[in-house]
């Protein structure tokens, strides 16, 4: 991406993967390119995730099995951050646990209080292969970490318990997208 453009200007609107896929389920594979491909795929995830009013998109949610995410997301103090991170890694997650709604471009429509760190830390590569290190506070914290899952092949709803996760469960079994899911 040139400096100064805009996220997501010169990208294509990708369909979403939804829950059911197959590749939500299945961890995501290093990026070992740092090229045009690359930088192809972090445009189309930035309009990807404008076009579908997300706040964070991984790449297996677009059918890519690699680890990238894209993010747009506003912390607790409505401060915004914009960015994307390669190959990340969760280096810090901790302080207090604090469950609220959270909701999935691969599962759309649908929300369930999750459990999640009120801080994250994420250290990556930036598209051009220079490193990057992300603070994550309130709510950009838990758009970090569920990104984060999504790279490891969790969705949200699997971390989601007892009479939630049913409700959950039965609204998933209730969606007009749900294509024989593989939430249990």
């Amino acid at each position: 991406m040139r400096h100064g453009s805009i996220p997501g200007a010169r990208g294509r609107v990708r369909p979403l993967t939804l829950l059911g896929d197959p590749i939500l389920h299945q961890p995501c594979e290093d990026v070992t390119a740092f090229g045009p491909e690359l930088a192809t795929l972090v445009e189309d995830l930035f309009a990807t995730m404008y076009a579908s009013q997300g706040v964070g998109l991984a790449a297996n949610q677009v059918g890519e099995p690699l680890r990238v995410f894209v993010y747009d997301c506003p912390d607790d103090e409505d401060v915004r951050h914009l960015g994307h991170v390669v190959n990340p890694r969760l280096t810090e997650a901790d302080g207090v646990v604090i469950r609220g709604p959270e909701g999935c471009l691969s599962l759309p429509g649908l929300e369930a209080g999750t459990e999640r760190y009120d801080h994250a830390v994420v250290e990556g590569f930036t598209v051009t292969g220079d490193p990057v290190t992300v603070h994550g506070t309130g709510f950009f914290a838990r758009c970090l970490q569920h990104e984060m899952d999504h790279l490891a092949g969790t969705v949200y709803a699997d971390r989601v318990r007892g009479w939630r996760h049913r409700r959950l469960r039965r609204q998933i079994d209730r969606a007009s997208w749900r294509r024989g899911s593989a939430f249990a």
